[in-house]
Formats: structure tokens, sequence, C-alpha cells
């Protein structure tokens, strides 16, 4: 394998896939299929960067998604870069610290030009990359995240849920009110779109454009690597959720839930009837897709925790581009929210959707993977 590496902005589909679904750590977000997802969203630019040696191999694969707000004068103080995926690189650690730190240096230098700051989320542990990343300006932060285990019948995922929400579960079984049902008609988004946007108005956080689930939809649920889920009691739909699917992997990414039919349980039921059918279909973990920072109070994360989760703390690096333009920022989205409290979170490098709805407990998954 040749050491002298270059940065490619593209990649032939196949060799792309091939080497995403053959890494252990690949996971949905370095796929071309969610790619093409936000190259068809509103407000969503991804971009390729895959680090090669002469002889072709890929060594390093980072893809983030420059995500934006608003157009216009105010397009500079409400753009981020994302890497959802965090980074992916080969498992030779010495070339895989090189390809790191070539990739962080082209993205330094070209999403410094429109972002505020990238943000790489890891899924996987990569304490032995820290170092490179700490050199190239990706600070860490702890990020917490729940795995639940799926190996075993849907009765021993069960009894891995708290006693309580257990309770929760079986008796609203037995009453049959919440029937839960697969979006199986692109025609229903509105209504699941509706729903998600309900818990994202309350908890004061932009919610991605709906031609995000439009793409998601057609472009993934062909695949069978998305999932959107519909509860209802009688006529009223009262939760809403998209699962990401790869591998033996479900990634919680968005849901919602109307509050003013809590006492009913949909939310607790709507995640048992995701858990139940990966179980029953092969899959090996449920990913939650974030759960805040360590030491703060989160009320999501509490939710998340009922379930029987293994609690992981992969966190996230990033790299502020634009200090002064990201202060100014903040400070907009203060007076936009009209909240103190709130203060900017949404725009900070330093929080997303996990952090700004804590206080509100009707969004289950807050864009697990984003929103902030």
């Amino acid at each position: 394998m040749n050491s002298d590496l270059v940065i490619v902005n593209t990649l032939e589909e196949q060799l792309w896939r091939e080497y995403v679904n053959q890494h252990p750590h690949g996971n949905i977000f370095h796929t071309p299929e969610m790619f093409r997802v936000f190259e068809c969203a509103l407000g969503h630019h991804p971009s390729l960067l895959a680090a090669i040696d002469k002889d072709g191999h890929v060594l390093g694969l980072l893809l983030p998604v420059q995500v934006t707000l608003m157009n216009g004068m105010l397009r500079r103080l409400t753009t981020r870069s994302i890497a959802y995926g965090g980074l992916l690189c080969t498992t030779d650690v010495l070339m895989g610290k090189k390809a790191v730190a070539k990739l962080l240096q082209v993205i330094s230098a070209s999403a410094g030009r429109e972002s505020l700051f990238t943000q790489i989320r890891n899924l996987s542990d990569t304490s032995v990359f820290q170092t490179v990343l700490s050199q190239c300006g990706f600070t860490f932060e702890d990020h917490l995240n729940f795995l639940i285990d799926l190996n075993g019948s849907t009765e021993e995922v069960l009894q891995n849920i708290g006693a309580r929400t257990r309770k929760h579960i079986r008796r609203a079984l037995r009453r049959g009110t919440v029937i839960i049902e697969q979006m199986n008609h692109l025609d229903q988004l509105a209504i699941w779109y509706k729903l998600v946007s309900k818990s994202y108005l309350a908890a004061h956080v932009p919610l991605a454009d709906q031609s995000l689930f439009e793409a998601a939809f057609n472009i993934l649920q062909p695949r069978r690597m998305v999932q959107f889920w519909l509860a209802r009691i009688d006529s009223s739909y009262v939760a809403a959720s998209a699962e990401l699917l790869y591998k033996d992997i479900i990634y919680g990414w968005y849901s919602g839930v109307d509050r003013a039919f809590a006492a009913e349980h949909p939310g607790e039921m709507l995640m048992w009837q995701v858990l139940s059918w990966g179980a029953q279909n092969g899959y090996k973990t449920y990913d939650f897709g974030g759960a805040g920072k360590p030491g703060e109070a989160y009320g999501v994360r509490d939710f998340k925790a009922k379930f029987g989760g293994k609690l992981v703390c992969f966190g996230r690096n990033t790299c502020i581009h634009a200090p002064l333009f990201l202060i100014i920022s903040m400070l907009g989205y203060r007076v936009w929210t009209g909240s103190h409290r709130l203060g900017g979170r949404f725009l900070s490098p330093r929080c997303d959707a996990d952090h700004v709805i804590q206080r509100n407990a009707s969004v289950l998954k807050p864009g697990g993977l984003d929103d902030g």
C-alpha cells in the first residue's frame, strides 16, 4: 500500500459503496444513498472527501453536509457543516492517522469559507485518532448515546426495558388503543411531518425542510434503508418516527409525539414497535442517535434510558471557523426565539436539538443525529 495520499472529491459509486459496506465502522451516513438524500434536500449541501493512495485504495472518507437555515445576507450566519457519520478510515492506524490529517486539513480550508463550524459526530470509538483531530483544530467534547441490544427474542428485549415502561407497554398492548402503522405511501408524509413539526416548534428548534424526508422516502425506502412509522388512536395520528436501517443497525433519526395523548403512552408504544420489529428481523443494535452531554439534566435522555440500552460516550469533534460570526449568530438566535434560556443553542457547536429539547419530552429522538 503506497503511503502517498491524495484527496479527491468524487469516487466511483461501486467502490464507495463497497468500502463503506466492508468497513467495520461504516454506517448509513457514509453511503452514496444517504449522500443523494442530502443532495435533494433544501438547505443541505453534502460534499465528499476521500483520501486515496496511488493504487486507488480508499484510506479515508469524510462526508460533511453543509446545513443552511437562511439564504441571502444571513446565509453566512446560519450555515454549519456536520459530518453525521463521523470519519471513516483504514484500520491501519499509521495510515489512518495520515488520512485523517489530510482530510481535516482540506475540510478546514474549504468549509471555513462558508460555515461557522464543522462538527464530526462520532458513531464509534475514535480515541486512537483524537491526537490528530486535536492537532488539526477539532476539539473533542463528550456526548452520550444509548445502544440497545436487539439480539434475542422480543420478550428478552422487552425484559431489558425499565419495569415501569414495560408495564405501560404491556398495558397498552392489552388495551389495543394505540395502533402502529408503517407509512407506505408518500401522500402520508404530510401527516408525519406535521406531527414532528409540532414537537420541534414547541421546542423552538427549526426542523429540516420536508424535502429531506421526501428524498429519504423516495431513495431509501425502496432499498429498505428507512422506515417511517405512524401511531394513531382511532382516527387521530399521535406519534411519528423515522428510522434509518443499515447493515444490522437501526438508527433513530426523527420523531415527535402529540403530548395531548400522553396518557396513552404512544411514544413508548411506537418505540417498542420499532425495537420488536428489529429483533424479529435480524437487527443487532438500535442506535438512539444521541443522549446529550454528561452532567447536564436532560429529559430526553431519561426517556431513552428507560429502554435499557448501553450508555456510551463516543463524543464529537468541532472546529470553529468563524468565532465572531458564531457569536453574532447565537445572539441572533436568542432574539429570534425570544428566549434567553435557550441562548443560541441551535447554532452553537456545543449543542444540537437534544440539548435544546431537553425541556420538551414530546420529542423522542430530536433529529437523533442532528438538528443542532
